[in-house]
């Protein structure tokens, strides 16, 4: 570059002619007015022609750029330039937009179930975890369905609704896996009084040993989950926890579940047969409170020999009644009532006589009914709930005063 060379701008817009040099580093370049501009020499270009245009002055200064971009690959590896590449089209490559939860994009391979030694005989069962283990009165329980097991179990757990089942939840389990169900509180405890689980296991990957489908019926006690022993350590949970088993080494685990209905017919065929053999144990098993049997009423009194005599009498409709057909629900409680004055009346010159009057769990409206009239028809009579292991729940006793 010398004195009168025709020169452009790279920083801005313009030129002029070069007039002069200030040391090395800076050109005096003359404008059109005749201005001279101090201009450092690296933003000087020559050109050959008078044109200062944007086009032409972005175009000297890209090429300018690509001059150092090439010198400065000429000192870099092939491995470098590769990869240079590459990081351009990454950094191209716009990762947020792409949905890795897109169907079409989802990855569908699942590995295979880990199988474990000992794990092909069938294990199952319910498992009550507290939330806070220590408020035991006032906790909440999370409930799991435990899969022991090398196979895949497809189930249904059922709450009993009366006669009736009702569906808390289904679902399958992969092998030796846990699946959390619902949350549980004191609440829904009457509610799960009495479940019944189905199922059936078998295996996707290979052939296996077949196993038969499982129905298993039990009862949950509630009082349980008021006392913290009954929480142990498991292999389940870190923490303790209220186990029931469905199954247990293939073998089913049938915990008693009593039908009132069979074991009142039971208890007739036992009372019939006793009936003229032997009057002592007439007066130990359960008899007819009517000998009519035309009559409605209660058809057991029992009497329980021991300290002291303790009458049970069952307040069931069905227990009752022959039908309750016709009859509201109202009409029903107002009998299960009067039937509960009977026998008071009955018992109302024996003092200190205990009276244990069966009315179920259900909603409780028969057992605050009985409440309401022990408050205000005798309250000089004193209650509490029955014996649990003797009468199990929704069963009152009353000791006459």
């Amino acid at each position: 570059m010398k004195i009168g060379d025709k020169v452009r701008f790279l920083s801005s817009l313009g030129g002029g002619t070069v007039a002069g040099f200030q040391g090395k580093d800076i050109v005096l370049v003359e404008d059109e007015d005749g201005f001279q501009i101090p201009t450092r020499i690296n933003d000087v270009v020559p050109i050959q022609s008078d044109d200062y245009s944007s086009k032409a002055t972005v175009t000297a200064k890209m090429r300018q750029q690509e001059e150092k971009q090439q010198a400065v690959r000429d000192g870099r590896s092939i491995r470098a330039m590769m990869r240079e590449g590459q990081d351009d089209e990454e950094a191209a490559f716009d990762y947020d937009s792409f949905d890795v939860t897109d169907p079409e994009g989802t990855v569908t391979f699942k590995p295979k179930p880990e199988e474990r030694k000992g794990g092909n005989m069938l294990t199952a069962c319910l498992a009550f975890v507290p939330m806070d283990i220590t408020s035991m009165t006032s906790t909440r329980f999370e409930m799991y369905f435990v899969n022991d097991s090398n196979y895949h179990i497809t189930y249904s757990l059922l709450a009993a609704e009366g006669a009736s089942w009702s569906l808390l939840s289904q679902g399958t389990i992969d092998p030796n896996t846990k699946e959390f169900i619902q949350e549980v509180g004191r609440e829904d405890l009457d509610a799960l009084s009495k479940v019944c689980v189905q199922l059936f296991a078998y295996k996707t990957d290979k052939p296996f040993i077949l196993k038969p489908a499982v129905d298993v019926q039990f009862r949950i006690d509630p009082v349980k989950f008021f006392k913290l022993h009954t929480f142990t350590d498991n292999i389940y949970f870190e923490s303790p926890a209220l186990i029931f088993n469905i199954v247990e080494n293939d073998v089913p685990v049938r915990s008693l579940v009593v039908d009132a209905k069979q074991l009142k017919q039971s208890m007739y065929k036992d009372a019939d047969s006793g009936n003229g053999t032997n009057e002592e144990n007439t007066k130990d098993s359960y008899v007819r409170r009517y000998d009519n049997g035309g009559k409605k009423g209660n058809p057991f009194l029992s009497k329980r020999k021991g300290d002291e005599d303790v009458v049970v009498v069952d307040l069931h409709a069905d227990s009752l009644l022959d039908t309750t057909a016709g009859m509201s629900s109202a009409d029903i409680l107002n009998y299960q009532l009067t039937k509960f004055r009977e026998v008071l009346a009955s018992y109302k010159n024996k003092k200190g006589q205990k009276i244990v009057f069966i009315h179920g769990k259900g909603e409780g409206v028969l057992r605050r009914a009985l409440v309401n009239d022990l408050h205000y028809r005798y309250k000089s009579y004193t209650y509490q709930d029955a014996s649990f292991q003797e009468y199990g729940y929704g069963a009152t006793q009353v000791t006459v005063r």
